[in-house]
């Protein structure tokens, strides 16, 4: 079950992502639809073939993007979190074998193209919730558990 939360960032990167696609690209791609489609047998023409494939897909993620953003709950940053792991905060953690990582926990929108970001409601997110600098977190993977250290927490502070 996929949580519905967001970051004002990542919630602000999905909806200048729908306007792109939408005012500019769409548009852009219909044009060559038509005049590809004015050249006659379209059966046989690749543009109209190739174009019309781009624009089913651009529909796809508009009626996505559109149903996603209506959803979403922006989750902004609180004063009250400092100090404990919650919603939109950067951890670093390190376990016994001196192994470092560095994340920020985030809505299951948001991590795409990213390795900083993990998922709300992965093992480790959830592992993490409401844990403080030098806490033990203990970690069930598939090869077993695994234990990790909270070593710093920090928020990005927003001026709205």
């Amino acid at each position: 079950m996929k949580t519905n939360l967001i970051t004002r960032e990542g919630y602000e990167a999905l909806q200048k992502e729908l306007n792109y696609l939408w005012r500019e690209h769409r548009p852009d791609i219909t044009k060559k639809v038509t005049w590809a489609a004015s050249l006659g047998d379209r059966s046989e023409n690749a543009d109209y073939q190739y174009n019309k494939k781009i624009l089913r897909e651009i529909d796809r993620r508009v009626r996505y993007l559109r149903k996603c953003l209506d959803q979403l709950k922006i989750v902004d940053y609180s004063p009250q979190q400092d100090g404990k792991v919650f919603f939109g905060a950067w951890v670093e953690i390190i376990n016994e074998d001196d192994e470092l990582k560095r994340f920020r926990i985030v809505g299951g929108d948001e991590i795409y193209g990213r390795n900083d970001y993990i998922s709300i409601d992965s093992p480790m997110a959830r592992a993490l919730l409401k844990k403080a600098i030098d806490d033990e977190v203990i970690v069930s993977t598939p090869k077993g558990e695994k234990v990790w250290y909270v070593n710093a927490i920090s928020y990005p502070k927003i001026v709205l």
